[in-house]
């Protein structure tokens, strides 16, 4: 098997590629921060070369000042030797400083394009990738290529450096002696090249066996695994069962220190060998007047220098390649392309008076991968654990599958009632008139929501135009655009900060009387100004210190709030009491007055209020009309009548 330097990188699953082009990019980074680099460098150049002086200053203790008894001169050479270490602190701090700016410089400036590269990117991006990679990739991917420039590339000029200095001292000193310690070095090379690969793959499988104890642990120790556990009577079944992944972590540890002591052990051998050589031959010259005893000292300390600096030579090439995958990682997002564009030349929408026309509009889910982040294989992360509990591998032998809302393979003959299809919306014509009210109903999935996302171009239609007062979304900003829709959907999410930052964020400017303006229109004012701190009441993670309906209203007073001229609304009232859903209610004809409004309508009474109603069905408008002009049409709209509306009325 031959072994070069990127095989060690192949048991991560990826060959790392570090070609021109990437080499340019990556260096790119560190253009800002030129001056830094060469103030390391210089850094690195003085060290260097105070670390040269020792053992020359030993030598010349040994040769000359102790067999002259020149006490002058002895105490010149100890302070030599005080001082050289003290003045090569300081400019390793002042290195390290350099170090620091260019490394935090590098995080910082990658970090803010990437995040401001995932604020571009559309719904339907994060609707295919996990929020663990996107983390991963802001923070471990991040720091990796961080380390190209700050750690590796420094680490490898500083060896490149000092292997240069100590081999032409060493050669001036005496060539002899160079040349014995250089015949080591293949066997050197060799050594750390293949330890090194079986290190990382002994690394690899103890990362893999801690992430399977730490899913483990993660799915039978929070509150619900708990709870089926007891329920199920299975605490000795996992307590055997983690008692094996505990096991497995402790042997991969044991023969990982084993290994790791047996390879410094052997670097260490090898270094004795080149030592002993030329202490050797060294001692053999001595003897016999050739040179001095300084200067076979002075040699040896040299060897040691020289077998560090070549050891971290050896292992530069591995950890650069890692540091160049890190970079690609990081490189992906940069250059995915944007799903949902905005034209160099786009409008603005203003004097927005609310009319909404859909024209034939087309959309399914299907992404193209291009435009989708690559599967990363990543040791040590629970979320690369196929099964927590039984560990099976689900993934082979299977073709990867997008899950994606509303949208399933046709598989030909298929259940009249079932609402899967591969076609999200087919054919979609409507329009809004300003001021109007329009009810989406129909049966789950078959299409209310996707229809709603498409208005804020959270989603682009696959064929087709959406088009606001006469102008196609596309020629629009989407700043305009944000600014004129308001939407509440169905999952109320709330930041975990305070009620008043949560509001805010439709209107950072707002001032108090705006906000509490907002939230007593939404019938939420009275319950927030009883709460122990009132507007900065910190709500929790996405609000789950609020009810549902208590939710509800601060999402509805957000919009208000941001008082948009078309309003987005998901009626979800299904699971809420009956206190709840009646102050809603009034809340959303105080919200809806005066405005265009689309809603996906679950209450009879937004049914009956409606200017026109839509009756989806498989992705399609099968009806449309008044309650009236749709009940006598006696189709799905009446059957929907019968089933769930009615029996509000009744």
């Amino acid at each position: 098997m031959r072994y070069n330097w990127w095989t060690s990188m192949r048991s991560g699953g990826e060959k790392p590629k570090v070609t021109r082009q990437l080499l340019l990019r990556v260096l790119s980074y560190a253009r800002g921060y030129w001056w830094h680099i060469a103030g390391m460098l210089a850094a690195i150049l003085l060290t260097t070369g105070l670390s040269l002086l020792t053992p020359l200053i030993f030598r010349n203790m040994i040769d000359v000042a102790i067999p002259a008894k020149d006490t002058n001169r002895l105490i010149l050479l100890a302070l030599a030797l005080l001082g050289i270490p003290a003045l090569e602190g300081v400019i390793n701090v002042f290195q390290r400083r350099l170090n620091a700016v260019v490394g935090e410089g590098v995080i910082y400036d990658l970090r803010s394009s990437l995040f401001a590269r995932l604020q571009q990117m559309s719904l339907r991006f994060f609707t295919n990738t996990r929020v663990g990679e996107l983390m991963s990739r802001l923070n471990n991917d991040v720091i990796g290529a961080q380390t190209a420039i700050s750690n590796t590339i420094v680490n490898i000029v500083t060896n490149l450096i000092e292997t240069a200095a100590l081999a032409l001292v060493m050669l001036a000193l005496e060539w002899r002696l160079t040349l014995i310690s250089v015949m080591i070095l293949p066997l050197f090379a060799l050594a750390a090249r293949r330890l090194s690969l079986v290190l990382r793959e002994i690394a690899h499988r103890s990362m893999e066996l801690n992430a399977q104890m730490n899913a483990h642990m993660n799915e039978t120790l929070n509150i619900g695994g708990s709870l089926l556990v007891k329920l199920f009577g299975r605490a000795h079944a996992e307590e055997k069962r983690f008692r094996e992944r505990a096991a497995s972590v402790r042997d991969i540890g044991i023969k990982r220190a084993v290994v790791s002591s047996t390879f410094y052990v052997f670097f260490g051998l090898v270094s004795a060998v080149g030592t002993a050589l030329v202490y050797g031959l060294g001692g053999h010259y001595v003897i016999t007047d050739v040179f001095t005893v300084g200067t076979i000292v002075a040699f040896g300390s040299y060897l040691g220098q020289i077998y560090g600096a070549l050891q971290g030579l050896v292992s530069a090439p591995a950890e650069f390649a890692s540091s160049m995958v890190s970079f690609e990682r990081v490189f992906e997002i940069l250059d995915l392309p944007q799903d949902i564009l905005e034209k160099e030349n786009a409008g603005e929408l203003r004097d927005v008076k609310g009319e909404l026309e859909f024209d034939r509009v087309t959309f399914n889910y299907r992404m193209d991968d291009a435009l989708l982040l690559r599967e990363v294989k990543r040791y040590g992360r629970m979320d690369t654990v196929d099964a927590a509990l039984s560990l099976a591998d689900n993934k082979k032998d299977k073709p990867a599958l997008r899950q994606t809302p509303e949208n399933a393979p046709d598989l030909g003959e298929a259940d009249p009632t079932s609402q899967a299809r591969a076609v999200a919306l087919e054919q979609i014509s409507f329009r809004a008139r300003p001021g109007q009210l329009v009810a989406l109903v129909g049966p789950s999935g078959a299409g209310k929501t996707t229809m709603t996302y498409l208005i804020p171009r959270l989603y682009d239609p696959t064929d087709g135009v959406i088009r606001i007062d006469g102008h196609n979304l596309r020629d629009l900003t989407l700043d305009s655009l944000s600014s004129a829709i308001g939407m509440v959907t169905q999952e109320t999410y709330l930041f975990h900060d305070t009620i008043r930052t949560n509001l805010t964020y439709a209107k950072l400017d707002a001032t108090q009387a705006e906000i509490e303006s907002a939230a007593r229109a939404a019938n939420i004012h009275n319950f927030i100004v009883e709460l122990p701190d009132g507007y900065d009441t910190i709500v929790g993670e996405r609000g789950y210190r609020l009810s549902g309906g208590e939710k509800q209203r601060v999402a509805l007073a957000r919009v208000i709030l941001k008082d948009p001229r078309i309003l987005v609304l998901d009626e979800a009232t299904s699971s809420l009491d009956s206190e709840s859903e009646s102050l809603i209610q009034d809340a959303l004809k105080r919200v809806m007055a005066g405005r265009t409004s689309i809603v996906i309508a679950h209450r009879l009474s937004t049914i009956l209020a409606a200017d026109l109603i839509l009756v989806m069905d498989r992705g399609k408008i099968v009806e449309r009309g008044t309650h009236e002009q749709l009940l006598a049409l006696s189709g799905l709209y009446a059957q929907l009548y019968e089933t769930q509306f009615r029996r509000e009325r009744g």
